[in-house]
């Protein structure tokens, strides 16, 4: 299928847990014909894995493309889990608007908040939609409100629902003023636009009349057509799509996905008003070599400049999700990862549907694919055209905050584990591997308890393994006390060669969550570009592991004062005696211990509160605020990580099972 640029969405789909997220993805591919007619469908099929299944919740995000009324739409079903945040945070980086999932009984919840945040940050165009209006205690005006105070989001509802719980009846369109009802005889597959009914027109006179005011406020255009009195259904539309692209309004729309209701109006609101590839900005790019930034349009003329946003590997073969931002990408195509400066050639291209491949001859700019061939490839790698310089900007990996002992029963479990240590590490950034000098043992890190038990059940199953593992460990991080100078002298022979080299520093703290700073006090025009770049680099290794705990080094400000040149300075002199001068003048400041802090938020009944609070402040947590949500409690608060081990279980034990807790890293900080 030809397929032009502006017919093409890259779509993220972004939830709380549980808010039905992977159901709606599911009827998004039924409703849009994906499936063959009667051709048996399991539920959750976005959710191939089979821990995701047992489990119930999206672990991985998993891309599939549909084609909808002469569009092709490229979806990612997005984790809802905030340990599984990478997933989220590498989809937004390279798509060009999202859907938000909210369940109307729930509303806005503390992941709605996280993925909203990172779409935000982003630039990220959205709509949202308001699901399980079929549920009890559905509460369309509340997701509104909640959109609006704990988002910051400006809710424009286009689509309002008929009735709630089990009066839920079908949804209205406020822009053409119709009623849209779905057969249940065939799971909304059927359904019907018919014109208002009296009471329907009296439902939704106010809920229109706001629409149109809100998208005059928003939109100078429309202001005039409003003001004067005339506009039609086309100027509407067009109005909502500008706002939306500007980011001045988030178009809402509503229904069930579990009943496929509402759900065809939602395909219909993403080709209209979510971005093509070609209405967004051309994407900056940077050379390293010469320093300057150019743009990169989204052109398929142009050479192929494409981003990996995700690695995979299967069947013993590297599988590279990648965007294309400009040019052709063809089977056989030499191309070069420019962030690992090698030549690679693309063997395969695939379009993926979950756990299913299609084999495809060629991508433009604007397309998601998989590739094989790019063997060095890595998350956030940028790839090219022959000759390629332009980087674009990478994807953030983010601090693990936790770590596990693990040990093979045997030598064969061991070439076993490390196999699949080194696959899910290549897969996930957030997840690290190292190798405790004193004992030898596996140290793997990574978000919460949640993401590291799912690695260990991923190596049970996939490996066949089961390998010893001890207890949780909180990963800290240390920081400087006051300031201190010192200098480091490098002159050892290493091999058969001497080197030499003289650095001279100081360290000082930074304002908390401010990250490491490194700067240089001299001329560094002067001096050779690679003896520059030791030093910068030789710091950088030493901030990463205090020379007595171990941890890294964070919010520390490295000035070099002092570079003398010595007969015989080589690089790796320089290199060396950075590392030594940064470990003395650490141990002049002193570091302070910095504890990863933990977001809380329980969720109770009221009667169920006062354990809740008192088991919260037994594991040195502190209440910040109380608010009402949805008819609970929800206690929010910041706890130390190292005192909430096991606290899920108690908190549910405590209340009887009636509380939910949710709690995600928040920063690193003194206790």
């Amino acid at each position: 299928m030809k397929t032009k640029r502006e017919d093409v969405r890259n779509i993220a789909i972004i939830a709380h847990v549980d808010h039905g997220k992977t159901t709606l993805v599911d009827e998004l591919l039924k409703q849009s014909g994906v499936f063959r007619e009667n051709q048996d469908v399991a539920e959750r099929v976005m959710d191939s894995n089979d821990i995701e299944r047992e489990r119930g919740i999206t672990i991985l995000s998993k891309n599939t493309a549909v084609y909808y009324k002469g569009t092709k739409i490229n979806i990612i079903d997005t984790p809802g889990h905030v340990d599984f945040t990478i997933e989220v945070e590498r989809s937004l980086r390279v798509l060009d608007g999202a859907v938000g999932v909210f369940c109307a009984v729930g509303g806005v919840e503390p992941q709605s908040e996280t993925v909203w945040r990172q779409s935000e940050h982003f630039g990220v165009p959205k709509l949202a939609f308001v699901n399980k209006m079929d549920r009890i205690g559905a509460d369309f005006s509340a997701v509104l409100k909640s959109m609006q105070t704990r988002l910051g989001a400006n809710p424009l509802p286009v689509v309002i629902p008929v009735g709630a719980a089990e009066t839920f009846q079908g949804v209205i369109d406020l822009v053409t003023l119709e009623r849209l009802d779905f057969d249940e005889s065939d799971q909304g597959q059927t359904w019907t636009r018919s014109p208002l009914t009296e009471a329907d027109a009296e439902l939704a006179a106010p809920w229109r009349e706001q629409m149109l005011e809100r998208l005059a406020e928003n939109d100078d255009t429309f202001l005039e057509q409003y003001l004067g009195g005339e506009y039609t259904e086309t100027d509407i539309r067009s109005a909502i799509r500008r706002a939306t692209l500007a980011r001045r309004v988030t178009p809402v729309l509503s229904g069930s996905a579990l009943k496929n209701t509402g759900v065809q109006p939602l395909l219909d609101a993403v080709i209209a008003y979510l971005p093509a590839p070609a209405d967004l900005p051309p994407v900056t790019a940077h050379n390293p070599e010469d320093g300057t930034d150019g743009t990169i349009p989204c052109d398929p003329a142009l050479p192929f400049t494409g981003l990996v946003f995700k690695v995979m590997m299967d069947g013993g073969r590297k599988l590279a999700l990648v965007r294309l931002y400009a040019g052709t990408l063809k089977e056989g195509d030499p191309c070069r990862n420019v962030t690992q400066r090698a030549d690679e050639r693309i063997s395969r291209l695939y379009r993926l549907h979950a756990d299913r491949r299609e084999q495809v001859d060629a991508a433009k700019a604007g397309d998601i694919v998989a590739v094989i061939g790019l063997r060095s490839a890595r998350t956030g790698d940028t790839v090219g055209a022959p000759g390629s310089k332009l980087l674009l900007e990478s994807i953030e990996a983010y601090q693990p905050v936790i770590s596990l002992a693990i040990e093979p029963r045997n030598a064969d479990e061991g070439k076993a584990l490390d196999e699949a240590l080194d696959r899910f590490s290549l897969e996930d950034p957030t997840l690290t591997v190292a190798i405790d000098e004193g004992s030898g043992h596996r140290i793997v890190s990574g978000m919460g308890e949640l993401h590291l038990d799912v690695i260990l059940e991923r190596i049970r199953r996939e490996y066949g393994i089961a390998p010893r593992v001890g207890q949780p460990q909180v990963i800290r991080r240390e920081t400087p006390k006051r300031t201190a100078s010192a200098t480091g002298i490098f002159d050892r022979e290493l091999g058969k060669e001497t080197h030499i080299g003289e650095v001279a520093l100081s360290i000082a703290p930074r304002e908390r969550g401010s990250g490491n700073q490194i700067r240089f006090a001299i001329d560094t025009a002067i001096l050779p570009a690679a003896f520059v770049d030791a030093v910068r680099q030789g710091v950088e290794n030493a901030l990463q592991s205090d020379p007595v705990t171990g941890y890294p080094l964070q919010d520390a400000d490295v000035e070099i004062t002092a570079m003398p040149r010595r007969d015989g300075s080589t690089v790796a002199g320089y290199h060396m005696a950075a590392g030594i001068a940064l470990r003395s003048a650490l141990e002049a400041a002193q570091v302070t211990t910095l504890e990863p802090l933990m977001f809380v938020e329980i969720s109770a009944p009221e009667a169920n509160l006062g354990p809740a609070i008192s088991l919260f402040g037994t594991r040195g947590g502190k209440v910040e605020n109380i608010l009402d949500h949805a008819g609970l409690k929800l206690v929010q608060g910041l706890a130390p990580l190292s005192k909430l081990f096991g606290f899920s279980t108690d908190l549910r034990s405590a209340t009887q099972g009636r509380a939910g807790l949710m709690m995600r890293f928040e920063r690193f900080d003194v206790i």
